[in-house]
């Protein structure tokens, strides 16, 4: 028979050696971000992801990030200044040691393909592109193909379908970023994926992913910051820890990115300490546009790995208790396959949400400044803006703060709950 924690000896946990973490994440300590496009970036629910991803995953960082990201522009720019000025003003003022690029949705003037815009568009994204590694020399570039227009759920306007334009624009940005030594994501074929997957299920909830055929909704964005995250090899891991059980006490096996103490077994349950050097993302797996995007193969969970795993244990069913909050039931097997936390509703989630709510309120800010700065001569827009500037950066050393892990009393005891 297996030994049940209740059985156990109270006995200190035994060093485990930690997992070392991946070192290949695109993005480092002291980085300055910034994502530069048209009203997709604008929208900046795919820029808030990644942000939140990277102040959650590496609270000690400090990375500070921008959304320059502008409604209606091309490479050529928009109502908010010319290239040249935008390129000045909201991205090289940043000093940023990372920058994002995506456009092209409105280059291409939603008509089928125009050699003159092509010519116009891939002028000007070189330019761009020259630009910005002269005036940033060690800048690294990424440069995000077009996302979709939705000729999937919806018929194409045209013969050839609008997307299969901007899929012309995206190989075009592919050889500029090979020829330049940027990183290149492709940020339409997922999202395509993404509408006919959900589209042969379900086609009205397909539309949902891209409501209007060009601006992707909460879920198409995840899809986005998910792809774009891997593309950076963003680690999976928040934590791991491993403990094993037998008649000769528990014995701690494994510890990733998270320091345990205190492992014992104390009457009916196993007890210990941990703090973790991570929080998970500020996501609910229970809503509904999270739903949507892992329907439409975003993968959110796979870069959201809490994992707990506990073996040895008897027959039975258990609670996992963290802080004195019941944060989820589950049988023997499921803890000894492992348990992802992250899923459930635990005081490191819930220590997570503020962080997305300050980077959606920074995000805000960020646009008002940029309409600010547009206003010629206007001494108080100035003032205003400059005003917002320092907010924005108080802003961002809180999120540091918010995101600062905590220690926590964890509790392994039987459930004899009826669910």
């Amino acid at each position: 028979m297996k030994p049940t924690p209740f059985l156990l000896v109270a006995l200190g946990a035994l060093a485990a050696v930690p997992a070392a973490r991946p070192q290949e994440f695109a993005l480092k300590d002291g980085d300055r971000v910034v994502f530069y496009g048209d009203s997709i970036t604008q929208h900046g629910q795919y820029a808030q992801a990644v942000e939140a991803y990277v102040a959650t995953r590496y609270p000690g960082w400090t990375v500070s990030f921008w959304n320059a990201g502008v409604g209606g522009d091309k490479v050529s720019g928009g109502w908010a200044g010319n290239a040249l000025t935008r390129l000045e003003r909201d991205v090289i003022a940043h000093k940023p040691t990372v920058v994002t690029i995506m456009l092209g949705m409105n280059d291409a003037s939603y008509r089928a393909f125009d050699p003159a815009l092509f010519d116009a568009y891939s002028q000007g994204y070189r330019e761009i592109v020259m630009h910005l590694k002269e005036a940033l020399p060690g800048v690294r570039l990424t440069l995000l193909q077009p996302s979709p227009f939705d000729d999937v759920t919806r018929a194409p306007g045209f013969a050839e379908g609008y997307n299969s334009v901007l899929r012309k624009y995206g190989a075009f940005v592919q050889e500029l970023g090979q020829a330049n030594g940027a990183a290149v994501v492709d940020l339409n074929a997922p999202l395509v994926a993404a509408l006919e997957k959900v589209n042969r299920v379900n086609p009205l909830l397909a539309r949902q992913i891209i409501p209007d055929r060009v601006h992707p909704g909460p879920a198409g964005h995840w899809v986005m910051a998910a792809a774009l995250l891997r593309a950076w090899k963003a680690p999976a891991a928040v934590t791991r820890v491993d403990i094993e059980t037998s008649a000769a006490g528990p014995r701690l096996a494994r510890a990733e990115n998270a320091d345990v103490s205190g492992l014992s077994s104390k009457g009916p349950y196993l007890e210990w300490k941990q703090t973790d050097q991570a929080l998970p993302l500020p996501v609910s797996f229970k809503d509904a546009e999270t739903e949507l995007a892992e329907m439409a193969g975003a993968g959110i969970e796979s870069l959201d790995q809490q994992v707990l795993r506990i073996t040895g244990l008897s027959s039975g069913r258990y609670e996992v208790v963290i802080d004195a909050l019941v944060v989820g039931r589950f049988s023997e097997a499921e803890l000894g396959a492992g348990v992802n936390l992250a899923r459930e509703d635990t005081p490191m989630s819930r220590q997570a949400r503020p962080v997305s709510w300050n980077v959606g309120d920074r995000h805000e800010v960020e646009r008002v400044r940029r309409r600010l700065l547009t206003a010629p001569g206007d001494p108080k827009a100035v003032e205003a803006a400059a005003t917002l500037l320092a907010l924005d950066a108080r802003s961002q050393q809180e999120r540091q703060g918010l995101a600062r892990p905590t220690p926590h009393r964890y509790e392994v005891r039987r459930s004899y709950a009826f669910r």
